[in-house]
């Protein structure tokens, strides 16, 4: 079992920036994939960035260029900074992790970006 607990969403004007950061309950080092996803109003979830075991990673097209996904193993954190926000940005922002087969959520936190 794994619990998830997400920070940093806010108010940002467009062409601003925010660090959201996860924290695992757990050491994640081992697990299959790890990252965040969001999902806006009326909209499906999507994945945004995922680090995956392999080393891989994915990342959404509309925001390569602009995010930074990381990992700190040593403190149980996922990081996922974000420049030059624009309103179609605008989402709940939920940490994922994948261990074998069960897929663990945040809570969520919700990033609003003002044009």
């Amino acid at each position: 079992q794994v619990q998830l607990v997400e920070s940093g969403g806010g108010l940002v004007q467009a062409g601003g920036s925010l660090r959201l950061a996860c924290r695992a309950s757990k050491n994640t080092f081992g697990v299959s994939g790890i990252g965040w996803y969001r999902q806006a109003p009326g909209k499906q979830r999507e994945a945004v960035a995922i680090s995956r075991k392999d080393g891989s990673m994915y990342t959404l097209d509309s925001v390569k260029g602009r995010i930074t996904l990381s990992r700190d193993n040593g403190k149980n954190m996922v990081y996922l900074q974000m420049n030059n926000l624009k309103p179609e940005d605008t989402a709940v922002y939920y940490c994922y992790v994948l261990d074998g087969r069960t897929t663990y959520w945040g809570q969520g936190t919700q990033v609003t970006v003002s044009p």
